[in-house]
């Protein structure tokens, strides 16, 4: 009579055991949520290999290093900065920081800033809304950077994108730019991205029934979303991405014939 209760047991330790190594490690530990006040692990302490970023097999360090782009027209000193200094208070608990301007008179561009692409392992970029498209210092970004496509330095980083607006557009700019991004090669966390718009902000100021109506609009506090996410993502190990051939020679060349 003991024998079927025995069975059942040891096949649900069976089926325990099965599904823990099925479980992607990653998975099994999680992080906690990056608003909570703990405290980041020690480089030091990493038990993970030593291979560069983006390199097939390779661990992300317990901190991951993560680049955040300000392509604002108005650099430091506008909407976006001030929505990338509220993703920043998610992150800088769980990540080593480096933000660069894209705009402004301490601009940098793509060639200055490819050594901390490179060693980036995750990347934020943030944007205004300028008739349907992003910044224009975030378009010549973006055409300097054409010959590193489908390259090691983006090659399945993930990255979260902010896009801030007046009122409409910004949701055009996103998906576009979330598009060139994945093109280039890096990965998109689910959840990673979101636009900031002044209507939705004045719509939940309205009142009460305004504010319910607009709850399903972006607010500033989804940037803990994205933050989460996103780290998450920079903390999983790298995998051997396959590329497509890329033209890195001839990519100006005129072929309209007269």
């Amino acid at each position: 009579m003991t024998q079927k209760p025995l069975k059942q047991t040891l096949a649900r330790n069976a089926l325990s055991r099965l599904a823990q190594l099925l479980t992607p490690p990653w998975w099994r530990s999680a992080p906690a949520d990056p608003g909570a006040p703990t405290a980041p692990s020690s480089p030091a302490a990493a038990t993970s290999k030593s291979l560069a970023p983006g390199t097939p097999g390779a661990t992300a360090a317990p901190r991951p290093r993560i680049l955040i782009l300000n392509a604002s027209l108005a650099g430091p000193l506008g909407n976006s900065a001030r929505l990338l200094a509220l993703l920043e208070s998610h992150l800088s608990p769980h990540a080593d920081l480096v933000r660069a301007e894209l705009a402004g008179p301490d601009a940098f561009g793509f060639e200055r800033l490819e050594p901390a692409l490179r060693n980036a392992d995750a990347f934020v970029i943030a944007t205004g809304t300028h008739w349907d498209s992003w910044s224009s210092p975030l378009q010549k970004f973006l055409e300097d950077a054409t010959p590193a496509e489908a390259t090691q330095l983006w090659l399945g980083k993930p990255v979260a994108v902010l896009v801030t607006e007046h009122s409409t557009g910004g949701k055009g700019v996103l998906s576009r730019l979330q598009g060139v991004l994945v093109t280039l090669g890096c990965t998109l966390p689910p959840l990673s991205g979101l636009v900031l718009s002044q209507a939705a902000q004045l719509a939940r100021a309205g009142g009460e029934r305004a504010a319910a109506l607009a709850a399903d609009f972006w607010s500033p506090e989804d940037v803990r979303v994205a933050a989460h996410n996103l780290l998450l993502a920079a903390r999983q190990p790298r995998v051997a991405w396959k590329t497509w051939p890329v033209d890195r020679a001839d990519f100006h060349r005129v072929w309209l014939r007269p």
